[in-house]
């Protein structure tokens, strides 16, 4: 991996403990907290001892460093070109991130190099810096908690205007879009990021209630036929569901998917785009869905 807070917890750790040793005597204890801070609960059995023994040869008996400058851990040409790649998305610039300089520097890959299948053509414009306003003040008010309101385009047109306590962002691939979770409204529980025109920090004298919606789970079962690579397409699709799977046999494997109610509609289609290599088991309810969608699919002359 390029980056990881597990492969690099400890690295860090001794390095903010050589730091505060070359600024002055530090005391065991305050050297424990920094484990305790940077590291893993066990860590207090490993780094210390290892330190002190000499095991790891940083300190001497004395507990001076026996480098004798603040360590740095500068990035790999690696790590910036992986940087440089994440830098071309347009939707970095929705989260405000601050890259270190990349100046000439090749992209380890380009947006050209990879495409997404059964993906939307009118996805959010994530260039808009209205829309990129918005994103920001949301995300902002969802950290705070803060009751905002909001101005939105409803599916006929009209604007609508609402308060509500904004909960999350979420991100739909197979759209290209973002919606709002909102709380506190009970005609607007979720709203395309795109169709609200303006937004506001709500300082009316009614108070909003938090009325979290308890989500709706389903689950669908797949025997998946692992022919061309099937058995890896269908779980990197399925990456962000929560899943579990089983060998059938050497050839065929199940899957169970769980997803939430509302999203039924684009599970109905992500099983659909696998083909003949991937059949639903259960539930019926689903089956029937597939076969429904699969009659009006013929009977609009589509093969």
């Amino acid at each position: 991996m390029i980056f990881s807070e597990l492969y690099s917890a400890y690295y860090n750790t001794v390095a903010e403990i050589i730091s505060r040793l070359l600024e002055g005597k530090a005391s065991e204890k305050e050297l424990a907290a920094i484990v305790s801070e940077k590291a893993f609960g066990e860590s207090a059995l490993t780094i210390l001892p290892a330190l002190k023994s000499g095991r790891w040869q940083l300190l001497r008996r004395d507990m001076t460093p026996v480098i004798e400058h603040t360590p740095t851990m500068p990035l790999t040409l690696l790590q910036k070109r992986w940087l440089k790649a994440v830098s071309l998305d347009p939707r970095i610039k929705l989260f405000g991130a601050e890259f270190p300089p990349l100046e000439g520097i090749e992209p380890l890959f380009y947006p050209d190099d990879y495409r997404v299948y059964d993906k939307y053509a009118d996805g959010d414009d994530y260039e808009d810096e209205a829309y990129i306003g918005r994103f920001r003040f949301l995300l902002a008010a969802i950290r705070e908690k803060t009751p905002v309101k909001i101005n939105v385009t409803n599916k006929n047109g009209k604007n609508v205007y609402a308060q509500c306590i904004p909960v999350r962002l979420e991100y739909s691939e197979k759209d290209d879009k973002f919606r709002l979770i909102t709380s506190g409204c009970r005609f607007l529980p979720v709203v395309n990021l795109a169709k609200i025109k303006s937004c506001a920090k709500y300082n009316g004298e009614r108070q909003i209630r938090a009325s979290y919606v308890v989500p709706r789970y389903e689950t669908i079962t797949l025997e998946i036929t692992n022919e061309r690579n099937a058995l890896e397409r269908v779980m990197l699709h399925f990456a962000h569901f929560e899943k579990r799977a089983e060998r059938l046999d050497s050839k065929h494997y199940s899957v169970t998917v769980k997803y939430e109610h509302g999203d039924e509609t684009e599970m109905l289609v992500r099983v659909l785009s696998f083909g003949p290599m991937v059949k639903v088991v259960a539930p019926e309810r689903f089956r029937e869905l597939i076969k429904e969608r699969l009659l009006r699919q013929m009977a609009c002359g589509l093969e």
